[in-house]
Parts: structure tokens; sequence; C-alpha cells
């Protein structure tokens, strides 16, 4: 059975960081495109950034230059570095696996889903 357990997030000023991490179990890690996602209370749940098998990233334009999508193959592990976090990034950011086929940023693509991690940042 495949679980997804995120965690790291919190709550920061505007310009601070955090780490979030999604550790995963119940498959071959190795083998998955991962994502994160993130839904803030009204709006639709949006594509922040994935990895794919072979490593490479996708981003979406609001987070490019500020967030890191990455994985520790060895640890089961994917992250998500924030860097100069602002308020407009105060959602549930949820990590998802296993796309199959479509568009990295589409989240009915992703079989797997964690509980989320809420992030807030104030101004």
């Amino acid at each position: 059975q495949v679980q997804l357990v995120e965690s790291g997030g919190g709550s920061v000023q505007s310009g601070g960081s955090l780490r979030l991490s999604c550790a995963a179990s119940g498959y071959t890690y190795s083998s998955y495109c991962m994502g994160w996602f993130r839904q803030a209370p009204g709006k639709e749940r949006e594509g922040v950034a994935a990895i794919d098998s072979d490593g490479s990233t996708s981003y979406a334009d609001s987070v490019k230059g500020r967030f890191t999508i990455s994985q520790d193959n060895a640890k089961n592990t994917l992250y998500l570095q924030m860097n100069s976090l602002k308020p407009e990034d105060t959602a549930m950011y949820y990590c998802a696996a296993d796309r199959d086929g479509g568009s990295w940023y589409d989240s009915q693509w992703y079989n797997h889903w964690g509980q989320g991690t809420q992030v807030t940042v104030s101004s």
C-alpha cells in the first residue's frame, strides 16, 4: 500500500524559508514521477513543482527561482525547499506520486496523495 506523509510546514514571515518533506513507502520510490501541489482556501489545487523518474524538474512560474524540488532515493523522500516565501504562498501543501501520463501540473494524473502540511506566510 502506497503511503505518503508530508512534514515541515509551519508559520513564517514573508521572506522566510521552509523545507517540506514527503516520506514515501509501499512502492519502488525511484520509479515514480513525484509532485508538490498546494491549495489555498477557496482556490483550486495547483501544481507547484514536479520531478520525473529521470530527475528532470518542472516548476510553476509563480515559484521559479524560489522553490527547489529534490529527492533522496535512498531515503524514499521528496523535498521542497521554499525560499523567499510570500503571503500568497500560504496554502496546504500536498505530495503526490505516480503520475500516469498527462501534464505534471494536473492533479488528476496522480494516483497517490499525502494528507498535506500547512504553510502560512505572514506579511
